[in-house]
């Protein structure tokens, strides 16, 4: 059987994406391993071991271009309307909260934002198979 476990993004500015996903999701740093030509900073908290790996090439300058591949990372939180008050007081600018029903049943209430590079994240009130 098969169990993920990490989700890598490639980042500019380590201290930045650090600073952003503590302040957003709680992750800490579990491993920092550093490399002669990149970094790798491996980052989680207590709710899951499932960890987001942020990958800092050095010598990198340019923004990386994400493409219209990737589709975004979701974490599921306990008070969605206090966690988008909160992204909004620390200046990380959620967009607005939406609700998505199927059949007239509420299937999810959840926000997007972006991190510091530009991947989208969906935050996600804990519901139904969002746990």
């Amino acid at each position: 059987m098969a169990k993920a476990i990490h989700s890598m993004l490639r980042v500019l500015d380590e201290a930045r994406s650090v600073g952003f996903y503590k302040t957003a999701f709680g992750l800490d740093i579990a491993e920092r391993l550093d490399f002669d030509t990149f970094t790798l900073v491996y980052m989680r908290n207590a709710e899951a071991d499932f960890e987001v790996e942020l990958t800092i090439n050095k010598g990198r300058a340019e923004p990386y271009a994400l493409g219209d591949g990737y589709g975004h990372i979701a974490f599921a939180v306990d008070d969605l309307d206090a966690e988008h008050k909160r992204f909004e007081t620390v200046g990380f600018n959620p967009r607005k909260i939406v609700e998505f029903n199927k059949d007239g049943a509420l299937l999810a209430r959840f926000f997007f934002v972006a991190d510091p590079d530009g991947y989208q994240i969906e935050v996600l009130q804990r519901h139904g198979r969002y746990r």
